[in-house]
């Protein structure tokens, strides 16, 4: 859609909104530059070919599953590019450096509507994955668009309006991994020692077949995790430092994750990237659609040990949260998979003290410091809200209504307890995903009285990055700081869990 046909859409919630500032076009030249790109010999155009379709994959003993799956191919700028992960459903990982420009046909061979959402990626709103531009099968999408963001672990899965969550859980996800010049000249772990690890839950049937029976209330919650789609995951390592992407690819499920005694972990990116120097955390909190980037160092192990990487128990909250249809309750105690040495090396290779740039945002700088926006992730009337209301295809409302080239102050709110009508009161997390650019989480906040189920998990968070997704858990508000530079548009903000989104939680915002 044209600028012009959103503006005609929201021109009621626009009435009263305060006029465009004269400095607008200087504020928009600036967003660019926060933006710039390296333009050195990596960038350069890739073109890919990317399907939706069903197939079969061996994931337990004995009858390959039926899933659904993203499958790629290079059209031109290297194979390199697009790497397939063997005897997995998931999608190939797409190599991206920053500023090269992208150009995808994603083919729908479902046997319904889809469309592809790059997850942290900042890009125009024709290549966002917006539920309205979904296409029917048979149908071609085609995404042109310059990775503008800075290196780090993103990726890619389907958004079609109230069918989310079934398409990610039959398999359709995949990872994007950007690099960019500051971080190819740090001696971090490269190759086959920087590993991605996607982490999911699932349920099977009796021929081997996933069943899907998300709850609109709590979600998905599975009892058998895998890991880049395999079960009872090992993984045979070095004794020496890796880099590690985790993604949680779960719809519903929260992470507590810990390492084996003895391990020394570092987390080096978020969401968005890189962090100016490592963090340690006592435990990782790891929430759906986050990532994180960590240095672990197997060092001084002896070959044929093992190391197991355990998700702890925490309180999920009340009214509900203990509840799966079948297998693991959000909270209990798991895990995840086990790390065999394989190999034992000298080569200590230390981690880097200083990593990459990072501006830290300030309070003052956004248009509307003195009374941030607030969004209210809660029930009412039965369903699944943002500020009582749900997802309209196309509609916006004034506070939803920003200006391009500005930063915005958002108080985004998980209001448990306080909903009306029906079980309004029910105490649920909250993972909120900001599309576009990145934000930062400048403060938190929880009441007493919900305070011993926030503590539970509240030390693993790691908000000294840039973001896309917060976890909000009962009761809790999170101040972000968000700049919306260089795309106008239609672009959304959502709860992802999969299921709540589904059921309405999900709002337009609107970039003029």
């Amino acid at each position: 859609m044209q600028r012009r046909r959103f503006l005609e859409l929201s021109a009621g919630s626009l009435a009263g909104l305060a006029t465009l500032p004269a400095a607008r076009a200087e504020s928009a030249v600036r967003g660019l530059a926060r933006f710039s790109v390296s333009r050195g010999i990596q960038a350069s155009t890739i073109k890919l070919n990317l399907r939706a379709r069903a197939r079969r994959v061996g994931i337990l003993p004995g009858a390959r599953t039926p899933v659904w799956s993203f499958t790629g191919r290079v059209v031109e700028g290297g194979s390199d590019r697009l790497e397939t992960l063997a005897g997995s459903y998931l999608g190939p990982i797409l190599r991206f450096h920053q500023g090269d420009r992208v150009e995808i046909a994603f083919k729908n061979r479902l046997p319904e509507a889809s469309i592809v959402h790059w997850h942290g990626l900042h890009v125009p709103e024709s290549a966002d994955g917006h539920p309205r531009l979904a296409i029917g099968p048979g149908k071609t999408y085609r995404y042109s668009y310059e990775v503008r963001n800075r290196a780090g672990t993103y990726w890619y899965h389907p958004h079609p309006h109230t069918r989310t969550g079934p398409q990610v859980y039959y398999g359709l996800a995949g990872l994007i991994i950007v690099t960019d010049d500051e971080e190819q000249a740090l001696d971090l772990p490269r190759g086959a020692f920087d590993l991605p690890l996607v982490l999911q839950d699932r349920n099977f049937g009796a021929a081997n077949e996933l069943r899907y029976d998300g709850d609109a209330r709590v979600g998905f919650l599975g009892e058998t995790i895998l890991v880049n789609g395999r079960p009872d995951h090992v993984l045979d390592v070095d004794s020496r430092p890796y880099r590690l992407r985790l993604l949680n690819g779960s719809n519903s499920r929260i992470y507590k994750l810990e390492f084996g005694s003895g391990v020394r972990v570092r987390v080096i990116g978020t969401d968005g990237g890189l962090l100016r120097r490592a963090v340690k955390r006592p435990y990782l909190t790891l929430a759906p659609a986050e990532r994180l980037e960590l240095w672990v160092d197997f060092g001084g192990r002896a070959a044929g040990e093992e190391i197991v990487l355990r998700s702890l128990e925490f309180d999920g909250g009340h009214f509900g949260l203990g509840i799966a249809s079948s297998g693991l309750a959000q909270g209990a105690a798991f895990d995840v998979m086990r790390f065999r040495i394989a190999r034992a090396v000298n080569d200590p290779q230390p981690l880097p003290r200083r990593l990459a740039r990072f501006e830290r945002l300030r309070i003052g700088d956004a248009v509307n410091s003195a009374a941030p926006k607030t969004f209210s992730y809660r029930m009412h009337q039965g369903r699944w809200t943002i500020n009582e209301r749900q997802f309209e295809m196309e509609a916006v409302s004034s506070e939803e209504t920003v200006n391009l080239g500005t930063m915005e102050a958002w108080d985004v709110v998980n209001a448990s307890g306080s909903g009306s009508g029906g079980p309004g009161g029910m105490l649920m997390p909250h993972p909120v995903h900001l599309h576009g650019a990145p934000f930062q989480v400048i403060e938190r906040s929880v009441p007493d009285r919900y305070r011993a189920v926030w503590d539970t998990l509240a030390d693993g968070y790691v908000d000294k990055g840039w973001k896309d997704t917060v976890l909000l858990m009962p009761g809790e508000r999170a101040r972000l700081l968000k700049r919306f530079d260089d795309y106008s548009g239609l672009f959304l903000h959502h709860c992802h869990n999969l299921e709540h989104e589904d059921a309405g939680m999900m709002r337009n915002f609107l970039v003029v």
